[in-house]
């Protein structure tokens, strides 16, 4: 039989690992031809959505031009959202399908609520002396890792992320009490706070599936970049004290969690039960939900309004 090349599409790739199950007569050339043009799919519908490729928010943000209210603002909404993520990730641990799934679901909530990832047979902390800033910058050694699993790790309070965000926002004149809260979000800002809960945390496998893949390639498409710079130039020029941390370490981490979504998604979609349409419909759905909240702050921004 004659061996095809492997062209892709644009963004998402047949992986090693699918050539590989290929090559072992695990999958037929018609099966990765269909995962092919899945990939195709999913590069269309979610990683060319508006959010991905065009967040007007951020594209400002990163400017560096936010006054303190407009700051203020936005740490308070994003903390709502991030704040209540973990209610649609513990959804996501109790309604996942199997051990496996559950555990990769676990590695992301208990690093949300203080466990350090950790490298398998390394210790936990560098012995490099760093300074504050470098802290801020990189991640605290002792708090912070970007690699490895929950498994074995070291809990901390202060390594949660949410204690992170409080660190922004005391640079700010915020504290605990100001943020975090359902009673701190605007409408635009809750209603992505249930469609996560809805769909990233749905008992549907398939939509769940569709939400995770989709959220987590968001998050590593960019805007955290775009956040970090906005910040860094506000710290340079207005707050030297503003802590960094939370946006500086999700900045480098997520594009590790988008490259766990493409093996889990390889794991899947050969199951006999695996639904395309419901995947990409969960995918899409929560994609909107993330551009309701962008689409919010730049309203906000443009009205004045401000929490």
């Amino acid at each position: 039989m004659t061996k095809t090349i492997f062209t892709g599409p644009r963004n998402l790739t047949i992986s090693s690992r699918i050539k590989e199950r290929w090559h072992q007569g695990e999958l037929t050339q018609g099966q990765v031809d269909e995962f092919q043009d899945f990939l195709t799919e999913v590069d269309r519908e979610f990683l060319q959505h508006r959010i991905i490729i065009n967040n007007t928010y951020t594209a400002w943000f990163r400017n560096g031009a936010a006054t303190d209210e407009e700051l203020r603002h936005f740490i308070r909404q994003f903390s709502v959202f991030s704040n209540q993520f973990l209610v649609a990730a513990l959804l996501k641990v109790i309604n996942s399908p199997t051990l496996g799934q559950s555990r990769t679901s676990r590695e992301i909530l208990l690093n949300e609520l203080g466990v350090i990832y950790r490298k398998l047979g390394q210790p936990l902390a560098s012995n490099i002396p760093q300074t504050e800033e470098e802290k801020d910058q990189e991640g605290d050694p002792e708090l912070v890792s970007t690699e490895g699993t929950v498994d074995g790790g070291i809990c901390r309070f202060r390594a949660a992320h949410f204690e992170w965000l409080i660190g922004v926002a005391e640079g700010l004149g915020l504290h605990y009490e100001d943020i975090g809260k359902r009673k701190h979000g605007s409408p635009t800002t809750l209603h992505f706070c249930d469609e996560l809960q809805r769909l990233y945390g749905s008992d549907d496998p398939q939509i769940a599936e569709g939400a995770s893949f989709a959220v987590e390639n968001w998050a590593a498409a960019g805007f955290w970049q775009e956040l970090e710079e906005g910040l860094t130039r506000i710290k340079q020029t207005r707050h030297p004290h503003l802590h960094l941390a939370f946006f500086t370490w999700h900045n480098r981490v997520e594009a590790q969690h988008a490259g766990h979504t493409l093996e889990e998604l390889e794991a899947v979609y050969f199951h006999p039960d695996f639904d395309r349409t419901k995947f990409i419909q969960g995918g899409k759905e929560i994609l909107d939900a993330i551009a309701v909240f962008w689409d919010g702050l730049n309203e906000d921004r443009l009205n004045h309004v401000y929490t």
